[in-house]
């Protein structure tokens, strides 16, 4: 394994590198002997990564060690004994699955390659990682997929089965898979829009890929969607979330996975924007144990960074392909997002982009973490756009039209003397009624919400039309804060009338006014019904919700309305 010369050699990144995985490394190694418990096959396959790594790495306070050796051994026999006759590994919710067996392959495998070079000194670890590798090859080989990014992770097994023990028959799947073209839109995000799964397995993989396989085309793919993430690290140190099709879509992302991709992408390219994102992602401290396994398999990850690009402020973006805006500015960052799938499959499902949030704005320790519009119309939920177009530079309008139907009585043609309609869905829920078959009597709702993103903030124009019907907007304050204005009205929860209030957290606050343009008076803290947010029956009707949680302070009352907003942030003068 060839090491950068000396003076290209970040001497500090990889001690902070050989620091995290030895806290990982030496509990086992301390206690060599001792049979894991409780640890799936991929903990496993990690720790016998991070053991050999660290065994091999001068820089690990176990190299050379002869209880790291024994240690991985016992973590391998543990390993070995987790496959099933079919070389895949049992446990977790996916029953014999290829792909979730690729994730601990992959580590077999990066293990194996490390402990290859190491000579007569892990010969037993060598051979017993190639017999873990020898029995899943063939499962693998031939194994299925059932989400986009699980292509990429079974194929960087193969590749690195095939790196290992080649075999052509395993890069030829890998052709097969590759031909479906990779996920990437031209924003550069992957159809799952996912930073999880990005980080965790898209770029790694294809990464492995492009260097195994030649393809600097792959290369390409994680360059553009390392691009894209720098619109999206958000001034806490994470990674905006609200656009995702999976499980993160709810929840804050930390830049630090992506800290290998985009070191390894700025030592390769020289640019000087994802150096900076690199050293963002470790400003933290590091704490992944796998980095130090990385940093033997690829050297380039070891050498000095490149200078930084200072970031450009004030910064705007509109990803059109998620429906997601963003602007920064030294005072306020702001994200605006129109692209929930709801509106078009009109469900909540695992893969569908459902977080029903609008709007965020940071300014500084004062976070609105959430702007959600919340109507009883029919059940049908919060506001989701259906639409988002970009009207001026920085300002969007999102617009969403819910439709909800009365059934009128079956024509004579399409009557039955037994009453036994076919069960049929018709949007809100299901029933013997044959709905296709009746004409309808449809009632509408429609939301416009026109934002204009400025570098203090951003100014709302909500226009609610249809029927007359409660409605509440929550703006939902990261806790730690203290709202001043608004009154309390239980719960966590605060009332807004058309009075000004303030957020502050320190030094930094957001202050928010609203106006009526048109309709009735907002409603008053008496009306804590009104003031409430509403999942929709999707959630309700199995006793689930997307609730936020916080401090939460509502605007509401009863529609048509036309309202206006304004969210200011305001935060001392930085220091010249």
């Amino acid at each position: 394994m060839p090491t950068p010369l000396d003076h290209e050699f970040d001497h500090e990144f990889v001690r902070a590198v050989a620091r995290a995985a030895d806290r990982w490394a030496a509990p086992p190694a301390a206690r060599p002997d001792e049979e894991p418990a409780g640890l799936t096959h991929r903990a496993l396959a990690r720790r016998v990564k991070t053991l050999v790594a660290a065994y091999r790495s001068p820089h690990s306070a176990l190299h050379g060690s002869g209880q790291a050796v024994a240690a991985a051994m016992t973590h391998l026999r543990a390993l070995r004994a987790a496959q099933t006759p079919t070389g895949l590994f049992g446990g977790g919710d996916n029953v014999q699955s290829p792909p979730d067996s690729a994730f601990t392959v992959n580590d077999v495998c990066d293990a194996h390659v490390i402990a290859a070079g190491a000579g007569p000194e892990l010969r037993d670890v060598t051979a017993a990682l190639a017999e873990i590798a020898g029995a899943a090859s063939g499962s693998l080989l031939t194994g299925g997929v059932h989400t986009p990014n699980h292509r990429w992770e079974l194929c960087a097994a193969l590749a690195r089965l095939h790196r290992s023990f080649p075999d052509d028959r395993l890069l030829d799947r890998v052709a097969e898979w590759l031909a479906e073209g990779v996920d990437i839109d031209a924003e550069g995000l992957y159809s799952e829009r996912s930073a999880n799964y990005a980080a965790h397995v898209s770029n790694p993989s294809l990464l492995l890929l492009a260097d195994v396989l030649g393809r600097a085309d792959l290369r390409d793919a994680v360059e553009r969607n390392l691009t894209s993430t720098l619109d999206l690290i958000r001034p806490d140190g994470t990674v905006e979330t609200v656009h995702s099709r999976r499980q993160d879509q709810n929840h804050p992302f930390p830049l630090a996975p992506f800290l290998p991709h985009f070191r390894l992408l700025a030592i390769r390219t020289g640019r000087g924007d994802l150096s900076r994102a690199a050293r963002l992602a470790a400003a933290g401290g590091i704490d992944d144990p796998g980095l130090l396994a990385e940093t033997l398999l690829t050297p380039d990850l070891c050498r000095v960074l490149p200078a930084s690009a200072p970031e450009p402020l004030p910064r705007d973006r509109y990803i059109t392909t998620a429906r997601l805006a963003t602007r920064a500015s030294t005072i306020a960052h702001s994200v605006l997002y129109g692209g929930s799938d709801v509106p078009e499959h009109r469900r909540i499902r695992s893969g569908l982009a459902c977080n029903p949030t609008f709007l965020r704005l940071f300014a500084g320790d004062a976070v609105l973490d959430a702007v959600r519009l919340s109507r009883d119309f029919f059940d049908l939920g919060p506001f989701r756009a259906a639409d988002m177009h970009q009207i001026a530079d920085t300002r969007y309008r999102l617009t969403e039209t819910l439709t909800a139907a009365y059934y009128q009585p079956l024509p004579p043609g399409r009557r039955r003397d037994d009453g036994a309609y076919r069960m049929a869905d018709e949007g809100r829920f299901s029933a013997a009624m044959a709905f296709p078959d009746r004409p309808r009597d449809e009632v509408s709702h429609t939301t416009r919400v026109e934002v204009e993103l400025r570098e203090d903030g951003a100014d709302l124009r909500i226009e609610l039309g249809g029927p007359r019907v409660p409605w509440a907007l929550e703006l939902t304050f990261r806790q730690g804060g203290v709202p001043e204005g608004a009154v309390a009205i239980g719960d966590g929860r605060w009332c807004l009338t058309t009075g000004p209030m303030t957020y502050r957290l320190g030094d930094d606050e957001i202050r928010v006014e609203a106006a009526v343009e048109a309709g009735e008076p907002l409603a008053g803290p008496e009306r804590s019904d009104v003031l409430r947010y509403d999942p929709g029956q999707d959630y309700t009707v199995v006793g689930g919700t997307d609730a936020t949680t916080g401090n939460r302070v509502y605007l509401g009352g009863h529609g048509p309305h036309t309202l206006t907003v304004a969210l200011r942030a305001h935060r001392p003068a930085p220091a010249v």
